[in-house]
């Protein structure tokens, strides 16, 4: 099957679900964490960073990086300026 009627059907999909109050409720607040993980998988990968490096730069085990970019754990600023510092980077935060 096509990758673009998948997405489509994917978002018709979401579009639906977000209707029912208790899932938009849940999706709102686990997208950013899924947001935040994801950005933490490309700025490693574009640094050519494996997850058991970035695992010996903040001194744990590479389990927990698979979790942290599987969006498994609720991260602390701390943790993330660690994270970005690991990664030669900065932490931005922004509200909009």
């Amino acid at each position: 099957m096509n990758r673009k009627i998948k997405a489509r059907d994917f978002q018709k999909y979401l579009a639906q679900q977000l209707k029912n109050p208790q899932f938009k409720k849940h999706y709102d607040e686990y997208s950013k964490q899924l947001e935040i993980a994801y950005q933490i998988l490309e700025l490693r990968k574009q640094k050519n960073i494996s997850q058991a490096q970035l695992a010996k730069r903040l001194k744990t085990k590479q389990g927990n990086i698979a979790r942290i970019e599987a969006g498994k754990q609720n991260l602390s600023i701390q943790t993330l300026n660690s994270i970005a510092r690991a990664l030669n980077s900065d932490l931005t935060v922004n509200f909009s």
